[in-house]
């Protein structure tokens, strides 16, 4: 089995030139040090609280089979990282590779059972990804294309006429393509007074907002009312009316999921109340869109 910590990280030598190390080195078969080489690490752990690893290596001797060696040198690796993983920062996707035997030997076979921690100094932080020579991939979002809806709508009428309706098909897209947590005011929607009945002249509003929403699967929406005018929103007509659209585009199978609703009464207003004139009561007498996920 594979200790916990046993990583590959695969750097190039001349990645390393930019950090610092640190040499710690073991008795022979050991993967605990000794007391000296203990005090030195404590030592430099007080020394290095705001300074960072990036990596940790092992090693041993040639004496043993490769797999013992293999196994002692990720020991060593385990036992560095315990000691140091509460007391200094260690990159998040922090790796190990151990190397056994498999490296350039030293005569003296005291100098190859070691660890190797490298690190770099908290000037340097800023810099990490760079001094480890890792380029982070630009991923570059193509926009979304224009939608080519139609020009207009035409409805029939109860008494048999027909009324038509001019689209705002620059409007359809800017929702269409609006990040969430933006919020777009659904213009020239409005409702006969004290009630949440949409005007006849206002339908295709909500047609446009119809056709977004069954163009683009992925648009979820929060449907707000506003009022203008009074203070307190006794009957809570603000959430009746976003509640309306709401039912409207259930109605015409747009998935529950992708819609809530909520009204804010006047406690929002674009100006404050009490208004001077129609058109700053026009302007806090609205319904807007907040665009929930995209």
């Amino acid at each position: 089995m594979k200790p916990i910590f046993v990583f590959l990280f695969l750097l190039i030598a001349t990645s390393f030139r930019a950090q610092e190390q640190l040499a710690l080195y073991f008795d022979s078969n050991k993967f605990e040090l000794n007391a000296k080489e203990q005090a030195k690490l404590t030592g430099w752990i007080s020394e290095n609280k705001n300074n960072k690893i990036v990596a940790i290596h092992g090693f041993t001797d040639e004496d043993g089979t490769n797999g013992f060696n293999d196994t002692l040198a990720q020991n060593r690796v385990n036992f560095i990282f315990n000691v140091v993983k509460n007391q200094i920062k260690i990159r998040e996707d922090f790796k190990t590779r151990s190397f056994g035997e498999s490296f350039q030997q030293s005569k003296n076979k005291a100098e190859n059972r070691k660890v190797l921690v490298y690190y770099i100094l908290e000037k340097d932080i800023p810099r990490e990804d760079e001094i480890l020579g890792i380029k982070k991939e630009v991923v570059v979002e193509e926009p979304k294309p224009d939608i080519d809806y139609p020009e207009k709508l035409v409805f029939d009428n109860p008494n048999g006429t027909q009324s038509e309706f001019k689209l705002d098909r620059a409007f359809m897209n800017k929702i269409g393509h609006a990040k969430a947590g933006e919020k777009l005011k659904i213009d020239n929607l409005n409702f006969i007074i004290n009630t949440f009945a949409v005007v006849p002249e206002s339908r295709g509003k909500l047609y446009e907002l119809l056709l977004v929403l069954r163009s683009n699967p992925t648009l979820k929406i929060e449907i707000q009312g506003h009022l203008c005018c009074m203070p307190v929103d006794r009957t809570d007509l603000s959430t009746q009316r976003a509640k309306a659209i709401y039912n409207f585009l259930v109605a015409n199978d747009v998935y529950r999921a992708r819609l809530s609703y909520k009204g804010f009464g006047s406690t929002d207003p674009i100006y404050p109340l009490p208004e001077k004139d129609e058109k700053e009561r026009a302007a806090n007498r609205r319904v807007e869109i907040l665009i929930v996920d995209n």
